[in-house]
């Protein structure tokens, strides 16, 4: 009896001990917001991120393979010791391989070698921001979808050094995975799933969220990316909804309609046909809960009309692009394969919900002021990291030039979608045919290789090496 006493008396004690150490175990209250929340994600400054790994120039060599390789990570004086750390991307990292940079983009995991976390963190993405010479494309689009009431991954500036040197300005982002998945969903949280194609070039209909049949095998995109173990039974309700949006008909027991049209709202705000509402219809994430689905935003380097950059056909011209139509945000015969928007806009009440997220997008986050005070906020608070930073895309004068084009881009497409919903420019792309394209915003002023362009690739390239030549081995 005493030694039963006994062991229920260590087990309170050791219950009692792991309620005020969440955060040091990797766990947190259901009804809490985890710890990483307000340590990493305090968007209000720049936090530091200190990698030590044995040899840094093996790893920029190495890093198109996106293997992991053992490091230490130190963020804001705290170290995790035998975290996994990657190159990550997809056209950002081939091109700069291609182009003999060194600033990739990173995948962090702590977990990876050894049972941890970064206090309920389990992997943390650095974001290289390539092709944005303002820093400011994918932190912007994020803080959009946020404000419209759709998940996202919450982001912060981050100095990184390596072994002791000084390697950049990024932007750390939450990875869409375990954390993310308790911070928004709770603990019985759904399935996540990252579609990507297996070839651009091939069969990618379930990419684009077509349903194809009862056999799992048939999604290959989406089933070869979840994020989690899923069993056949989640494979089953997720072609179960596919099956039911392809008919159009009672689709709130298949789509969380509301979530999707505010999604769907900034999403052609932002002007990024790098996505599921363009040609490679990828780059977005699919949330699974009970059979419903939702659409969940990711990666916007190429925002902001900057898609056709370095590509031979695509439209240039800032006029077309600043007065893309709302209502068919791309070319027919891609919008007729893309069952999720096709099939909710064939809705009448789902549309006109559609055009009123919109319209408070407009008056709330550009009309009201809040984006000019989050732009001027975020680039007060980083120029002078911009500017020490050894790797950086440009020059710091293309920054501030870059911050100024996204700040009269953003303002431009406010006041086009705002005449498109008020009937005085064409919301369609057959009435703005009929109208030679003359209606709406003139943007002609705007250049928007300001933004970031391949120009840049070739210029920051010798910055570049002399920054990887400073790092020594630990």
């Amino acid at each position: 009896m005493d030694r039963a006493a006994m062991a229920a008396a260590i087990l309170a004690l050791l219950i009692t001990a792991a309620l005020f150490m969440w955060d040091v175990i990797g766990l947190e209250p259901a009804s809490g917001a985890p710890g990483y929340v307000q340590r990493l994600f305090d968007s209000g400054r720049v936090h530091s991120v200190e990698i030590a790994i044995d040899d840094w120039q093996s790893f920029t060599a190495s890093a198109p393979e996106e293997t992991y390789s053992p490091c230490s990570i130190t963020i804001d004086g705290e170290t995790f010791n035998n975290v996994g750390i990657r190159a990550k991307g997809n056209n950002s990292l081939h091109l700069t391989e291609e182009y003999g940079l060194a600033r990739y983009s990173l995948k962090v995991e702590f977990d990876h070698y050894t049972p941890q976390s970064y206090h309920g963190l389990d992997k943390l993405s650095l974001d290289s921001l390539f092709q944005d010479n303002s820093y400011m494309k994918a932190f912007i689009a994020y803080d959009m979808m946020d404000y419209m009431g759709v998940p996202s991954p919450l982001t912060s500036y981050v100095w990184v050094e390596v072994n002791g040197a000084p390697w950049g300005l990024f932007l750390a982002v939450e990875e869409m995975e375990e954390g993310f998945a308790r911070r928004n969903f709770g603990l019985d949280h759904g399935e996540i799933y990252k579609p990507g194609y297996i070839s651009i070039d091939g069969d990618n209909a379930d990419l684009y969220l077509q349903y194809r049949g009862e056999s799992p095998s048939l999604y290959p995109n989406i089933f070869n990316n979840a994020k989690f173990s899923v069993t056949e039974s989640d494979k089953a309700r997720l072609i179960e909804a596919l099956e039911t949006l392809s008919t159009g008909e009672d689709l709130e027991s298949a789509v969380n309609v509301d979530q999707v049209l505010r999604y769907f709202a900034a999403q052609v705000f932002l002007m990024n046909w790098d996505s599921y509402l363009g040609p490679t219809g990828h780059n977005y994430i699919l949330y699974e809960e009970d059979g419903i689905i939702s659409m969940l935003p990711w990666d916007y380097n190429l925002a902001f009309g900057t898609y056709a950059l370095g590509m031979t056909d695509p439209i240039r011209d800032p006029n077309v692009i600043i007065n893309y139509p709302m209502n068919t945000p791309y070319e027919g015969e891609v919008m007729m394969e893309r069952p999720l928007y096709h099939q909710l806009m064939k809705n009448n009440e789902y549309f006109q919900g559609y055009r009123a997220y919109m319209d408070g997008l407009i008056e709330g986050y550009f009309e009201s002021g809040l984006f000019r005070e989050r732009i001027e906020g975020v680039s007060e608070t980083i120029a002078q990291y911009v500017e020490d930073d050894p790797t950086r895309w440009s020059s710091f004068q293309d920054h501030l030039l870059a911050v100024e084009t996204l700040s009269e881009v953003c303002s431009l497409r406010a006041e086009s979608l705002r005449g498109q919903i008020n009937g005085e420019f064409p919301a369609t792309l057959s009435a703005w045919h009929q109208s030679s394209y003359t209606m709406g915003v003139d943007a002609s002023g705007v250049g928007l290789e300001n933004l970031g362009d391949f120009k840049d690739l070739e210029e920051c390239a010798q910055r570049q090496r002399q920054a990887l030549e400073a790092v020594p081995k630990s």
